[in-house]
């Protein structure tokens, strides 16, 4: 296990702590915040300062403002919904600097217990480069740092990892969940140990396959990556997404599951469509025998049962990506099934951020899941068993 320095570790009390959070929350065009999720991830470690007397600067990232300031990627919304959720005013420092002679004195004002919201860290080009003339300019605020953006942790940025060789740092209470309960699910799961695959394409999992082959005894495979797998079984798959490159290593996957004794199982049954659209005509057809001009955008009901039997005698289940094309009504019974199969397991759940966890909410199941990771991007290459630059920079205990 990583054995990092918790927030519980640091001496807060009256010190300036700069807290990185990940705030990058999806809006509308009115700029209403649609889903606060990250938001409410990050309050136990703010909570924990505020009762402990510290001064609070928060930081993060919004979209992608391409390093420059942009009002479109303000973080203001972000501060009026953690003033509504803390019960308490968050002064938004507002700057497209970010960091300036102005923020340093909201900063130098601060009485502790008080919280401060920097501006979108991105407004800055050197943020992505890890710049370390902006990093020093961050950690200027501070006198400890907290890192709690575990959704950002697999980039090497200034605000996470440059800040850390400035100031004493710790992880928060998010990012101490994520690592414990994906690290023991990892290092020593309880068993049988199951693991679900889905999303488009083999090549972003391709790392992931081939580092729970080591540790999983049972692999399903869905989505649009299935279908590189079933046309390795030199199966027709029609129309359906195809990674033509990548055919002789699903090949090789397959023969390494064998060798390990692991069980990779494919869907046996597909629903196709004629188009790539909600109401294109659609039926279902066993996973040999997709005609020629339609294309798979979702996993059958003979599927589902499958794989809902191997979820049900599991013990500890990881789920990245969805089975189908979720965002079409059409096609998110797979997915959904698989939410539910989750919900219904008593299994260890563990669901990994992006789609894989909107589709665990969107269908109402996201209580009882064990833990929906909340970085897409990070519990992924978590998986695939990398070092995180975010969390690998933080102080050991």
């Amino acid at each position: 296990m990583l054995n990092k320095k918790s927030v519980e570790d640091l001496q807060v009390s009256g010190k300036r702590v700069l807290v990185r959070c990940d705030f990058n929350v999806p809006m509308d065009e009115l700029r209403n915040i649609t889903d606060d999720r990250r938001i409410t991830s990050a309050l136990p470690t703010i909570k924990y300062l505020i009762e402990n007397d510290a001064k609070i600067i928060l930081m993060s990232h919004l979209g992608r403002p391409k390093g420059e300031p942009n009002p479109k990627y303000s973080l203001e919304p972000v501060a009026k919904r953690l003033s509504t959720l803390l019960g308490k005013q968050v002064t938004f420092a507002k700057d497209d600097k970010v960091v300036s002679e102005n923020v340093k004195k909201i900063v130098d004002n601060m009485k502790p217990g008080d919280v401060v919201l920097l501006e979108n860290t991105r407004y800055r080009k050197e943020e992505e480069k890890n710049g370390d003339e902006f990093a020093k300019e961050l950690a200027s605020l501070g006198e400890l740092y907290v890192n709690d953006a575990f959704g950002t942790s697999h980039r090497s940025h200034a605000s996470n990892v440059g800040v850390s060789k400035y100031l004493p740092s710790s992880v928060g209470f998010l990012v101490k969940k994520e690592i414990d309960v994906m690290g023991k699910a990892l290092e020593n799961p309880e068993r049988p140990f199951v693991a679900i695959l889905g999303g488009a394409k083999v090549s972003d999992k391709i790392g992931v396959i081939e580092n729970l082959l080591e540790k999983v005894d049972t692999i399903l495979i869905g989505g649009g990556m299935a279908y590189t797998f079933l046309k390795a079984k030199g199966y027709n798959i029609g129309n359906s997404l195809l990674e033509e490159d990548k055919v002789e290593l699903a090949k090789s996957l397959m023969k390494s599951a064998e060798d390990k004794g692991v069980k990779l199982l494919l869907s046996t049954d597909i629903v196709v469509g004629k188009e790539f659209k909600n109401d294109t005509e659609f039926k279902t057809v066993k996973a040999d025998s997709i005609p020629d001009d339609m294309m798979g955008l979702d996993i059958g009901e003979e599927t589902i049962k499958l794989f809902s039997e191997e979820i049900k005698n599991a013990k500890t289940v990881v789920w990245n990506g969805p089975m189908g094309v979720f965002e079409m009504e059409n096609f998110k019974k797979g997915t959904n099934a698989i939410a539910k199969a989750l919900a219904d397991s008593k299994a260890i759940t563990i669901v990994g951020g992006g789609d894989s966890a909107s589709a665990v909410e969107k269908a109402g199941y996201g209580s009882v899941i064990t833990h929906i990771s909340t970085g897409g991007g990070a519990s992924l290459e978590f998986l695939e068993g990398k070092e995180l630059p975010g969390i690998a920079a933080i102080d050991n205990k």
